[in-house]
């Protein structure tokens, strides 16, 4: 058997599937939503898009120019029949292109996409290389094959080190972070989205001729993969994330002490009263209330502290959440990103930390850009009268129920 026997063997099982990894096009919509705002006719790149599912819905519901890439030139005949039977092929281009040399200029799209695709040159090179290709304020999605839980079984652990080496959310999120991204969302992807891809792959690997040149070896492969999926499922899965490069324009980080006076002036000069002023330092002297590495400050390349977020403690129904105030940015660098900056850094750092749901009461116009909805949509209510739209919440994590009830805020707060 040679080497391209395996390689025609292992194709035939997958010519026509549906898919060619984990995904849906429900999951798709998610981390599309989590991808505004965008242009009117964004620019999109799909790095290893295989036949081509989500480059169709990005050009057919996101109004894409879709430039879809994959090595393997069969996938993208079959992607090119779609967009042409769908009336898309005006908006789908396709080229046979190493994902990991590409032959685009810097600043080239809008939003980069790599479903089930980013392994071929691993998690960290993507995040490196394909940075380049954003445009100012574009993002970059892509999903992860990760750990689902914190010591997997030697079984699951010697066939995935074999294959490709897993890690966690918590270290695929650090490495977001410290590549210079803000995470603006992370999608745990369900069970389902591996029945739309193994659901079809089985059928058809029951029905291949193990007697083809090749298709003994892939269907070991193949089967080797779909049983380890059925007998350890439940410690791997794939995590879609939807990142942003940071703004270069100003440099985020943990406040230290010789900021806390510098701290104290911003928050008095951005608000009619030092009211703001005031309650930072209530909130440092409350132990239950304070939560270490979440009080941020944005700086400019000279090094002035222009901007503040500050994280602490409070409960919904009894749970521990966290609550973002206040936010101040002294009026000499207002309107210049600074605010939206040291926001993202600190949502970062709260999930790092683990937080699981973060609220604030703010301008409905402003916060909903970083994810936040009204707190009313998850059941939460405040224990004082305020606009339902000012009231809001951002789900960091997803993976379990969203606890319903009435915010408690510390002391500090006064309400």
């Amino acid at each position: 058997m040679s080497d391209n026997d395996l390689y025609t063997a292992f194709f035939a099982l997958h010519h026509g599937l549906p898919r060619q990894g984990p995904g849906s096009d429900s999951t798709t919509r998610r981390l599309l939503a989590l991808s505004a705002p965008l242009p009117e006719r964004p620019r999109v790149l799909d790095l290893g898009c295989g036949p081509g599912r989500s480059a169709l819905l990005l050009a057919a519901e996101a109004g894409a120019e879709v430039t879809a890439v994959d090595l393997h030139e069969p996938f993208l005949d079959e992607l090119r029949q779609s967009a042409d039977a769908r009336g898309l092929g005006d908006s789908v281009r396709t080229l046979a292109a190493d994902m990991g040399a590409l032959p685009f200029p810097d600043g080239s799209f809008d939003l980069v996409w790599a479903e089930s695709s980013a392994y071929a040159i691993g998690f960290d090179t993507a995040l490196r290389e394909w940075r380049r290709l954003l445009a100012p304020g574009g993002t970059l999605v892509l999903t992860e094959c990760e750990w689902t839980v914190d010591e997997p079984s030697q079984e699951a652990r010697a066939f995935w080190d074999a294959h490709y080496p897993l890690r966690t959310t918590a270290a695929n999120t650090t490495a977001a972070t410290e590549a210079g991204y803000h995470v603006l969302g992370v999608v745990s992807q369900p069970e389902s989205d591996w029945d739309e891809y193994y659901g079809p792959l089985s059928a058809r690997a029951d029905a291949a001729d193990p007697a083809a040149p090749g298709m003994a070896e892939a269907l070991v492969s193949t089967r080797a993969e779909l049983a380890m999926r059925r007998d350890h499922g439940g410690e791997y899965g794939y995590t879609g994330y939807v990142l942003r490069p940071a703004d270069p324009r100003w440099r985020t980080r943990e406040e230290t002490a010789a900021d806390i006076p510098r701290v104290r002036e911003i928050n008095a000069t951005a608000f009619a009263t030092a009211d703001e002023a005031a309650l930072v330092d209530a909130l440092r002297e409350d132990a239950g209330a304070w939560l270490p590495g979440l009080s941020y400050v944005a700086e400019t390349s000279e090094g002035t502290v222009a901007g503040y977020a500050l994280v602490t403690r409070c409960h919904v129904g009894g749970a521990p959440a966290a609550a973002l105030a206040p936010v101040a940015v002294d009026p000499a660098f207002q309107r210049q990103g600074a605010g939206e900056a040291v926001v993202r850094a600190v949502l970062d750092a709260a999930r790092l930390r683990g937080e699981r749901l973060v609220l604030v009461l703010g301008h409905p116009e402003y916060y909903p850009r970083f994810g936040f909805v009204r707190a009313s949509e998850y059941g939460i209510k405040p224990g004082f009268e305020v606009p339902d739209e000012a009231m809001m919440a951002l789900v960091i994590d997803g993976s379990a129920p969203v606890t319903r009830g009435m915010i408690h805020y510390p002391t500090a707060f006064g309400v």
